[in-house]
């Protein structure tokens, strides 16, 4: 299992104070085109993928796909990014995320913060298999201590503690998008985030 790592900021060409992580979605599982096209264009982008072994021609493959499929996210100005989103020749089946809600007349693409892309990255390169990805809402990580892993191969995720599946886990909520949840984390290795 790993994930294509994103490309950090400081190393993009588009860069600007107003930058963020956006998220963004495709149709029919070409978010590694999009992904590719954006990373190929300069741009910043980070796909989270898993390897699986499968069957193929009665031979056994080890086979990247996504770990969430028909999203990915890139990093950029919200007009640097609706570059790609509206390249109606290049990328047609690309959109933004949009949030649930919006303010005023104007509907807002959804943005994600560093930290939580950080924690996404780290919870992907750990390599473990019973991470939890869930496109549904968890209300077990809706509400509860926020905590940051201090130790082990999560080091440095940031999220809401809970029991879940019988183990203690640290979940990451992005608004409406997914959950996603690391595997066991004891207590020892658990430090309190002050809100």
């Amino acid at each position: 299992m790993r994930c294509r790592q994103p490309t950090p900021p400081l190393h993009s060409t588009f860069q600007t104070d107003n930058s963020h992580w956006y998220a963004l979605r495709t149709t029919y599982g070409r978010e590694k085109k999009a992904y590719d096209y954006i990373i190929s264009k300069g741009g910043t982008a980070f796909y989270p993928t898993l390897s699986t072994v499968k069957l193929v021609d009665g031979k056994r493959k080890t086979v990247e796909e996504s770990r969430i499929p028909n999203l990915f996210f890139a990093y950029g100005t919200e007009e640097e990014i609706k570059s790609f989103v509206y390249d109606n020749v290049n990328l047609h089946y690309l959109r933004f995320y949009y949030r649930h809600f919006h303010i005023g007349n104007k509907i807002e693409p959804l943005i994600i913060p560093d930290n939580q892309i950080e924690s996404l990255r780290i919870i992907c390169k750990a390599d473990a298999d019973d991470i939890i990805v869930s496109t549904d809402e968890v209300q077990k990580f809706q509400k509860g201590q926020a905590v940051r892993i201090v130790e082990g191969k999560f080091k440095g995720v940031t999220g809401i503690v809970a029991r879940y599946q019988g183990q203690q886990r640290v979940g990451i909520v992005i608004d409406g998008l997914l959950t996603m949840a690391t595997a066991y984390i004891p207590n020892a290795f658990l430090e309190v985030v002050k809100k």
